[in-house]
C-alpha cells in the first residue's frame, strides 16, 4: 500500500513537472503580480507624475514627498531647493513604478524588470519604515506568529512572486517567448 503510494506520488509529481513547469508557473507569478501588485505600482507612478505628456519630468510634491520624505522636510518641502540628484532619484523612481510593472505583465525583458522591482520594493520599505517612520507593529516580524505585518510579511510574498520571475523567466505565454528572447535564453542551457 505504501510503495503503490509512492509511486502515484512520484509518478503525479513527475507529470507535473513535466506538463506545468514549462509554462504555468511563469503564468500564474504575472497574473498574481497583475492582480495584486500591478495597479498598486502602477497607479502610485501615475500618480506622481506632472501635467501632461512629459509630465514624468514634473513630479507632484507628493512624489518627492514619498519617495525623498526626510529631504523634503530638510527644505521644508521647496523642491526647488533640491539637488540635481534629488530630482534624478524621484524621475527615476517614478519612472521604474509605472514601467517595470508593465513590462511584468505583458512578459517583455521579465527577468530584469523583476530584478527591478525586487530592488524598488527594497527601497520602498526602507522608505515606509525608516523614511516615513512606520511603526514596529505596522511594518511586523518574521517569525512572530502573526502574518499581516505590511512590510516584512507582505513585501516577502511579493518578492517570493518575482524570485520565480526571475529565475524562471516570463515563459512561453509572453513577449520574451514571441520575440525570441525566451527561446534564445532557454536553448542557451
Amino acid at each position: 500500500m505504501i510503495r503503490k503510494t509512492l509511486t502515484l506520488y512520484t509518478n503525479a509529481s513527475a507529470w507535473l513537472e513535466r506538463n506545468l513547469d514549462c509554462w504555468f508557473f511563469q503564468l500564474f507569478a504575472r497574473f498574481v503580480f497583475a492582480a495584486v501588485l500591478f495597479f498598486y505600482f502602477f497607479n502610485a507612478g501615475i500618480n506622481k507624475t506632472g501635467e501632461g505628456l512629459f509630465g514624468i519630468f514634473n513630479p507632484t510634491i507628493g512624489a518627492y514627498a514619498a519617495i525623498l520624505p526626510s529631504w523634503m522636510e530638510a527644505v521644508s518641502f521647496d523642491i526647488s531647493q533640491l539637488s540635481f540628484v534629488a530630482h534624478l532619484i524621484v524621475i527615476l523612481g517614478t519612472t521604474a513604478e509605472i514601467v517595470l510593472p508593465v513590462l511584468i505583465v505583458v512578459g517583455l525583458m521579465t527577468r530584469l524588470a523583476a530584478l527591478g522591482m525586487t530592488g524598488f520594493i527594497f527601497v520602498q520599505s526602507i522608505v515606509d519604515i525608516h523614511g516615513h517612520n512606520l511603526s514596529k507593529s505596522d511594518s511586523g516580524a518574521w517569525f512572530d506568529g502573526f502574518s499581516d505585518g505590511l512590510i516584512f510579511d507582505q513585501r516577502l510574498f511579493w518578492i517570493l512572486c518575482l524570485t520565480l520571475l526571475i529565475v524562471k523567466g516570463s515563459g512561453k505565454f509572453s513577449l520574451d517567448y514571441l520575440l525570441g528572447i525566451e527561446k534564445d535564453f532557454r536553448q542557451q542551457e
